[in-house]
């Protein structure tokens, strides 16, 4: 453990609130301890985490010829070789090979991935591996030191530093499927670092780095290590991660207000019915039209709040929706299913 230099800044900033006469701007030299401070808290996270970053170089073979190559990074996450990274990196690929900071590559073997969170496990068979130490996502606080390593564009075990900018993010995987709670930071990612660790000035991950806006600068993107763990586990467990849907194609709807007051509604969108495959929603009686503004209980205002609903909880349990149809308010009960991989 080291000492981080936040506490510093703030006791030391201009203009904080405090009456006492003792604060003052700091001078050059305090300036420089500063720096220095904040110098020392990302050497020694690049040191302490460096060894656990891997490289990932994945093929794509069509059969009989070679295929495009892709790379990204990825981080250890136990001992016997377990290893953190997104589905984009890996998925679809014929060969996957792990270089670590020191050694490989090493063969490795695809666990489990989960497209819609944009995260997979994947696993090699190597000595002496170094696993990371997750930290909590749900503790991390806008402004704080933020650490990323990677391997962007081949160049292996990269540091970059930055601030977390923001937090409670929403961004759209590349299934569509909304992922949420991911953290926002100005840690300068580039491709490459797609699966690498995003970390605290402990050396604790919070993040794993997942996308930038190629149009803008200082905007990037990790998914939140609570998330990760969580959907980590049950990959390791499952080999995938289990949801569940309802067979509904749907758009967001603003509902009138007049609507939303007649029917004491929660909230004053639903989800309109587009269209409707063979499953849960078409056996229970939701026509095409219908808006749906309840399920189990809760309000869907948007798909991705339904979407948030139809966990692997609901699978196979009855579960009440509430729709407006044609000015009349119904109520069905359907058995979600679980989604096809």
């Amino acid at each position: 453990m080291f000492e981080s230099p936040e506490t510093r800044l703030v006791a030391n900033a201009p203009g904080n609130g405090s009456t006492d006469p003792a604060v003052r701007p700091a001078s050059p030299a305090e300036e420089g301890g500063l720096l220095d401070a904040y110098s020392s808290v990302v050497t020694r996270v690049a040191e302490l985490v460096s060894p656990s970053v891997v490289n990932v170089d994945v093929r794509h073979a069509p059969k009989g010829r070679e295929g495009p190559r892709g790379s990204g990074s990825g981080f250890v996450i136990t001992p016997d070789g377990l290893i953190l990274t997104n589905s984009h990196v890996v998925h679809g690929a014929s060969r996957i090979d792990v270089t670590l900071e020191e050694g490989g590559p090493f063969r490795a073997d695809l666990v489990g991935e989960d497209p819609h969170s944009d995260l997979a496990v994947i696993r090699i068979d190597a000595p002496a591996l170094q696993p990371v130490a997750l930290g909590d996502s749900g503790s991390i606080r806008p402004g704080q030191i933020a650490v990323a390593i990677g391997n962007p564009l081949g160049f292996q075990t990269t540091v970059t530093a930055g601030v977390v900018s923001a937090l409670g993010r929403s961004f759209r995987s590349r299934s569509g499927r909304l992922i949420d709670d991911v953290i926002q930071t100005d840690a300068a990612l580039n491709p490459g670092n797609s699966g690498g660790p995003l970390l605290d000035s402990r050396g604790l991950v919070i993040g794993v780095n997942t996308a930038t806006i190629p149009s803008a600068q200082g905007i990037c993107f990790a998914i939140a290590v609570n998330t990760a763990r969580h959907v980590a586990s049950l990959l390791i467990r499952d080999g995938r991660m289990k949801r569940s849907y309802i067979g509904v194609a749907g758009q967001n709807l603003r509902l009138r207000p007049r609507l939303v007051r007649h029917f004491a509604l929660a909230a004053n969108g639903g989800v309109l019915v587009a269209s409707l495959e063979e499953g849960p929603a078409k056996r229970g009686g939701i026509e095409a039209g219908d808006v749906i503004v309840m399920l189990g209980g809760e309000p869907t205002p948007s798909i991705d709040a339904m979407h948030k609903l139809l966990t692997d909880a609901v699978i196979g349990a009855p579960c009440a929706v509430t729709v407006i149809r044609r000015s009349r308010k119904l109520d069905f009960t359907i058995v979600p299913a679980e989604l096809p991989s």
